[in-house]
């Protein structure tokens, strides 16, 4: 007698409900990865802006410049005011050497107390995904960051 050996039909139906079981815990999970990701990015987008313009500041300040005189760093001109880059694209963008595109920014400008809104680019907007960088309101008095709001990231 030849006996065939194979899988039961319920056999194969425990296999595909635990499979489905399983996709159902997993695919939450790789859904908030997106979110995470722009989480980091403007975190990282944050630190690297903080870190510019404490070294544009220095370098402003070792080298004797005026208030509002342009500092270059990597070869890059750096436009200033009170001895801190602008919140703009030649400021604190070009000391940071971030991209627009990577980071899409709205605002900003040279005058005192102008504000910078810095977003991630990828299905964020500046109302749920972005930190501010403002200008210092007078020379001695160091520029502010926003706390990232990351409740749309």
């Amino acid at each position: 007698m030849n006996k065939q050996r194979g899988f039961t039909l319920i056999e194969l139906v425990i296999v595909i409900v635990i499979l489905g079981i399983l996709a159902a815990i997993a695919i939450p999970h790789f859904i908030s990865v997106d979110s995470d990701a722009r989480i980091a990015k403007l975190n990282g987008a944050l630190g690297a802006m903080k870190s510019s313009a404490a070294l544009a500041h220095s370098s402003s300040i070792v080298k004797g410049f005026a208030a509002g005189t342009s500092v270059v760093m990597e070869g890059t001109t750096v436009t200033m005011a009170d001895h801190y880059p602008t919140a703009d694209t030649a400021g604190i963008l070009a000391a940071s050497q971030m991209s627009a595109t990577d980071f899409p920014t709205t605002g900003g400008g040279a005058a005192a107390g102008s504000t910078l809104t810095v977003t991630v680019s990828g299905g964020s907007s500046a109302a749920t995904c972005a930190f501010t960088y403002t200008n210092p309101a007078t020379d001695g008095i160091a520029p502010t960051f926003s706390v990232p709001v990351t409740t749309g990231c």
